[in-house]
């Protein structure tokens, strides 16, 4: 097949059981079901081999051929799969038709499959020891085929950073570089038109039969997920509105939202209400530019528009791989001295992103001096540094995993002071803290569940207030670390479709809303909201949803707290969205018939 970008290596190494491939049968569906003809391509189900230390899951990575269209231009041949992580209990039924229930999750912006590791294992956990069987399904969205992991599937730090940086080969394979604007043409067309079809066609593959979807799928997601699960339950499939079977919300038993809501626009994420600008700009254009539909897809297509989101820092191809080369060496060696910002090349975009994220003020960050470089740090300390919410700027890619140790620490104030914080959306409420010792001692990590324990040191702000406490602390940074390198399907999306945004923005537009016929299908069933206390709703928590607050939660928290919490207390998300997801829960119809007021 011709293609647009050049072809890159597969995907598939990283954790999989050698020699377990297989084919299962061919499975047809009728067209009045609505089925893709593509239902009847190939699918595979893989095992993959864990370290997770929490017993009784089995998880396998599903693949199934459903192709694009042919207006979608070209593309690589890899793209015309669809794949999600599996996650069972391990003594439940082997088929999903057979489960209790199915929980089928969408990612997030710039989220992959392998980012919903540790909640899919918790509630599946929770689930089988109140007698019940069901199933978490994470997504995985189509144009995560443009990743390259096999470098991170070596499961060598070494290797990875020889094979992305030093021109190393895998097995024969080498790497071919981070893609760019003019390589990924056809993404200019996956937006929520395909992104939704996607996620009806694998369930219609995977579960042929409507009222079987209707009476075991509970569909959510994290973050942008829970928006377009509103978008995808609005959804009319067949292109006649006046028939429903087809409809996304008849896809459903129930909506789960993992701080998120289960709407069609953006305004709980972003704290507005009204329209998606709000209402600063007509309707019918992109917020901060005046642009409508044509403009902005002519833009996309003819690349003048980026057709996947980056940044000169933080956000971009390379630093999400950067991320993943993080949680390999913190996954297999978090106490050893950090070499990786030696052995990462000293281009501008991994500078700028490190001056970003280890900076203490503006003047550090102008000057480079004193650098990450400077610092003796543990593996698990520069993870740490990148996504603990004591020390990243940025509130989407916060867990809080506990504090640096070992040495002294000083405010962080840069880019945002600790006393003039800015929206939780952007920046966070956090004190936020950094290593005050170039050259000095080894900068170790305290884990989440060894804050406040007897040997706590409790390094304080300069106005004396600690910068952490054992109730601000709820995910282990060990499972970070491997949720980041160990999966198939990996924790991040390096290359988010713009499109997908835009036409968030855009949904007013008939090209779209025409789709969207069943405007009530967001309210249509029972639905089970929760909130990170401390995350990008905590501003502006939509009281109407009845959300379930998580103190102490930030933005990914909700997918990465451990199961057993400081104090010994459950993780709540596992056990009320495993009673929500069982029979007798989602029958309970409201979700405080279920949970109480």
């Amino acid at each position: 097949m011709s293609t647009g970008v050049p072809r890159r290596r597969g995907r598939w190494p990283r954790a999989l059981t050698a020699g377990a491939l297989a084919v299962a049968a061919l499975t047809a569906t009728s067209p009045a079901d609505g089925a893709p003809a593509a239902a009847e391509a190939a699918r595979t189900e893989t095992p993959v081999t864990s370290a997770s230390p929490f017993p009784g899951v089995t998880e396998t990575v599903v693949s199934v051929r459903i192709p694009l269209p042919a207006s979608a231009g070209g593309h690589p041949e890899r793209c015309d799969r669809l794949s999600y992580l599996r996650y069972r209990d391990s003594q439940g039924p082997s088929k999903s038709a057979d489960a209790d229930r199915i929980l089928v999750a969408q990612p997030g912006i710039l989220e992959g499959a392998g980012a919903f590791d540790s909640v899919a294992r918790n509630t599946v956990r929770a689930a089988a020891e109140k007698g019940e069987h069901i199933e978490f399904w994470a997504l995985d969205r189509r144009s995560n085929c443009l990743e390259d992991n096999t470098g991170i599937a070596t499961g060598s730090t070494a290797k990875a950073v020889g094979y992305y940086y030093e021109g190393e080969k895998v097995d024969g394979r080498a790497f071919d570089g981070f893609l760019t604007n003019d390589q990924t043409g056809w993404l200019a067309e996956v937006g929520l038109e395909r992104t939704v079809r996607d996620q009806y066609d694998l369930l219609s593959a995977e579960l042929p039969g409507q009222k079987l979807r209707k009476e075991k799928v509970l569909c959510g997601g994290h973050s942008l997920g829970g928006v377009l699960t509103g978008v995808f339950a609005t959804w009319d499939f067949d292109g006649n509105p006046a028939t429903t079977a087809d409809a996304g919300f008849n896809q459903c038993a129930g909506y789960f939202a993992l701080d998120t809501t289960i709407a069609t626009n953006l305004d709980d994420l972003n704290g507005t209400s009204g329209s998606l600008n709000g209402g600063l700009l007509p309707e019918g254009t992109v917020p901060g530019t005046g642009l409508g539909y044509t403009v902005v897809q002519a833009g996309l297509r003819s690349g003048v528009l980026p057709r996947f989101l980056a940044l000169p820092a933080v956000i971009n191809p390379e630093i999400m791989n950067v991320l993943a080369i993080s949680g390999l060496a913190a996954r297999t060696a978090p106490g050893a001295r950090s070499t990786l910002q030696d052995d990462l090349p000293s281009n501008a975009n991994i500078e700028t992103t490190s001056r970003t994220m280890f900076s203490k003020d503006a003047a550090v960050f102008l000057s480079g001096k004193p650098t990450i470089r400077d610092f003796r740090l543990t593996n698990a300390a520069v993870l740490g540094a990148f996504m603990d919410d004591n020390s990243a700027p940025l509130s989407f890619i916060q867990t809080s995993v506990g504090l640096f140790d070992g040495g002294r620490l000083v405010d962080k104030n840069f880019p945002v002071s600790n006393d003039v914080q800015g929206s939780p959306a952007l920046f966070g409420t956090e004190l936020k803290a950094i290593p005050d010792e170039p050259a000095g001692p080894l900068y170790t990590w305290r884990n989440f569940d060894r804050v406040g324990a007897p040997d706590d040191p409790v390094h304080r702000s300069a106005d004396g207030t600690p910068f952490t406490t054992a109730a601000k602390e709820v995910s282990d940074i060990g499972e970070l670390a491997r949720s980041l390198s160990e999966q198939p399907l990996d924790f991040t999306e390096d290359y988010f479709p713009t499109k997908l945004v835009t036409d968030l923005s855009l949904v007013d537009d008939p090209r779209i809303a025409r789709h969207m016929a069943h405007p009530g299908g967001p309210t249509a069933n029972p639905a089970i909201t929760f909130v990170a206390g401390d995350g990008i709703l905590a501003d502006h928590i939509p009281a109407d949803k009845n959300p379930v607050v998580l103190p102490g939660y930030q933005h990914l928290d909700v997918l990465t707290a451990a199961p057993v919490q400081n104090g010994g207390t459950r993780e709540r998300i596992a056990t009320l969205l495993s009673a929500f997801a069982t029979r007798q829960g989602v029958a309970g119809g409201r979700r405080d018939r279920l949970l109480g007021p």
